[in-house]
């Protein structure tokens, strides 16, 4: 039965309860109990078979004889009480679910605002080490005529550089980090695993990317390109380099078609990627690589 008759059901089933006075006092608080929920704006479309079968064991109440009394009082109890156990779970329900939608919002939110306040970072810290890489230079020439204080001007120089190197490197990581907790609650999947390198940060597929000697990537694979897309258009904007290895000719470069097509698919420009395939072993650790350029 679909839920607008069963509202209608309750609603025509109401009227004469509320008309009629009961002798039984177990009657008129049973009535007044449904009626709370038939005419409450929250809990009005809510359990309307539960309520109907409520109001008709109610009304066998007040028609029962003397002797199916007690039985016909159990019953209508219990429907009444399903009823209104039915109605207090679907409000919880519906309210946990308007608090899940809040909660996921505010941590979407936060994430973006702490990614937007780590990328200032990351370019503060640049223009601060640029600022100091040009100073120590300027000291270097001003003390070329004499061999100590030159030294002691690069040691300066290596030293400052490395730290601020250090310092941005550790903010970059930041960033990629809050990027990548974003792209995950966005896109409602986890990235594959990624480190650092000095070609860029390299995430890897793992040998069940694809079925043996296919070029179609399995549904684990496919929902870790979506989330490797929503990661790419937040905090990532270099190129990005794909390559996939396989024993069987072409096979490899088909593999890396398919990712591109996938991350493509999913809104990252076609301009950014480049594709190569390796006629190599794909194995359980490695079957493809993703490589985003620093």
């Amino acid at each position: 039965m679909r839920a607008p008759t069963l509202i209608l059901l309750a609603g025509l089933a109401a009227l004469p309860l509320l008309a009629v006075a009961a002798d039984d006092p177990a009657v008129a608080q049973l009535n007044q109990r449904l009626s709370a929920l038939q005419f409450n704006p929250d809990t009005a479309e809510m359990a309307a078979f539960e309520r109907v079968q409520a109001q008709q064991a109610v009304a066998a109440l007040e028609k029962a004889k003397r002797r199916d009394q007690e039985l016909a009082r159990y019953l209508a109890e219990r429907r009444v009480e399903i009823a209104e156990t039915t109605v207090r779970a679907r409000l919880a329900q519906r309210e946990s679910s308007q608090l899940e939608r809040t909660r996921s919002d505010l941590l979407i939110e936060a994430n973006r605002r702490e990614a937007a306040r780590a990328r200032q970072e990351v370019e503060r810290l640049r223009m601060q080490a640029q600022i100091q890489a040009e100073e120590a230079e300027r000291l270097r020439l001003a003390a070329e005529n004499e061999i100590l204080a030159r030294q002691d001007a690069e040691n300066a120089l290596t030293s400052v550089a490395g730290k601020q190197q250090a310092r941005v490197s550790a903010a970059q990581q930041n960033a990629a980090k809050l990027a990548r907790e974003e792209a995950e609650l966005v896109s409602g999947h986890k990235l594959p695993a990624s480190r650092f390198e000095a070609r860029g940060e390299v995430f890897t597929l793992t040998g069940d990317a694809f079925a043996n000697g296919q070029a179609a990537l399995s549904s684990g694979a496919a929902n870790q390109a979506k989330a490797l897309a929503e990661y790419l258009n937040i905090g990532r904007k270099g190129r990005v380099r794909i390559e996939a290895w396989d024993n069987a000719t072409g096979v490899g470069q088909r593999r890396a078609e398919a990712l591109r097509d996938a991350l493509v698919a999913a809104g990252v420009s076609s301009n950014r990627l480049q594709v190569v395939g390796r006629k190599a072993a794909a194995t359980r650790a490695r079957s493809a690589e993703i490589v985003v350029a620093p």
